[in-house]
């Protein structure tokens, strides 16, 4: 590791530590760092989300929100998270997948039917036990936030059928999971940050991507892929998490004041999104974007052997599966 490299990671650290959740004046502040774009849907929630908060408490709490990897990437917000360095952050389900196995069901093709099929699981019982099955990683799950279905883009061809992904390289977050998926289907499964991506477009380390319809917009990969094929093959919600040190700190009172202005940043986003992910895709159609709506039926019959994979490896993440579609 170079010696700037160790420099920069230390003096996050350091600046980090007096940001977990700091009392000032009789106002208890929780600091969240994030990687998303201030202009991100998911981002506006959570400052409406920290509006709520100080109208709850009367001005005794409140959240500091920290877009754009200024206090790390998505993995190293976790990992002072779980130390408690960090009070919140938040990442994609796919990520906790490494610090949580129940959180596998997201990166799994073709789960829910619908809108209405996902908050029904998310909101419910089967929902509640995923957000607390990362406890024994000192992480606590708050809610989701609405992230669409994620879909292929990618910069010399559209991708009509699972055969035409065939000899590309496409972008991956670093889920095992996600891989599988990709690789799967025919493409070749490239793990890179969110940070590194539109670089790694531009210089042809990767052919493509995959990402729901604002991540595509706001990160501005559509200068760089011009085609955009909405084969929906994963919905994947964004997981807001707590560091259960930050959490327990809380008193009955404050985590109620806490919660409820979680609950209506969740109703709020999910408007929001909705909206962002129609404006998303008009804007990338007038730049030029070439939005293909594929026949998803091939790409469904391409991944079941996904599931019949975990029916032998991972008999748990597969009942959870057969729960969640008989529902």
């Amino acid at each position: 590791m170079k010696l700037n490299k160790i420099a920069f990671t230390f003096l996050i650290l350091l600046t980090v530590i007096f940001f977990g959740c700091s009392k000032k004046s009789d106002v208890k502040v929780i600091k969240l760092g994030h990687g998303l774009d201030a202009s991100h849907p998911v981002h506006i929630a959570m400052e409406f989300m920290s509006k709520e908060l100080v109208k709850n408490s009367n001005g005794k709490m409140r959240i500091d929100i920290y877009p754009s990897q200024q206090l790390g990437t998505e993995r190293e917000c976790v990992e002072l998270l779980q130390i408690g360095s960090l009070g919140m952050t938040k990442v994609s389900a796919s990520v906790l997948e490494g610090f949580a196995p129940s959180y596998t069901i997201f990166n799994l093709p073709y789960v829910f039917r619908d809108a209405e099929h996902l908050f029904s699981i998310l909101d419910g019982e089967i929902g509640k036990r995923i957000l607390k099955s990362s406890e024994k990683k000192l992480i606590r799950g708050v809610c989701y936030f609405d992230a669409g279905s994620r879909s292929f883009y990618t910069k010399e061809r559209p991708i009509n059928s699972p055969d035409d992904l065939i000899g590309l390289k496409i972008r991956t977050q670093e889920s095992a999971t996600s891989v599988k998926l990709v690789n799967a289907l025919g493409g070749s499964a490239t793990p890179i940050s969110w940070g590194e991506l539109y670089t790694a477009l531009q210089q042809g380390v990767v052919d493509g991507a995959e990402n729901n319809p604002p991540s595509f917009y706001l990160s501005r990969h559509y200068e760089v892929c011009k085609y955009y094929s909405l084969d929906e093959h994963t919905t994947v919600p964004d997981v807001l998490i707590i560091s259960t040190k930050i959490w327990n700190s809380l008193s009955e009172e404050e985590q109620e004041w806490f919660q409820a202005a979680v609950d209506a940043a969740v109703i709020y986003q999910r408007i929001i999104w909705k909206e962002a992910s129609e404006d998303a895709l008009k804007k990338v159609a007038e730049s030029g974007v070439e939005i293909i709506y594929p026949d998803k039926k091939p790409f469904e019959e391409k991944v079941v052997s996904l599931y019949e994979e975990y029916k032998k490896t991972n008999p748990d993440i597969y009942k959870l599966l057969q729960e969640i579609k008989s529902k």
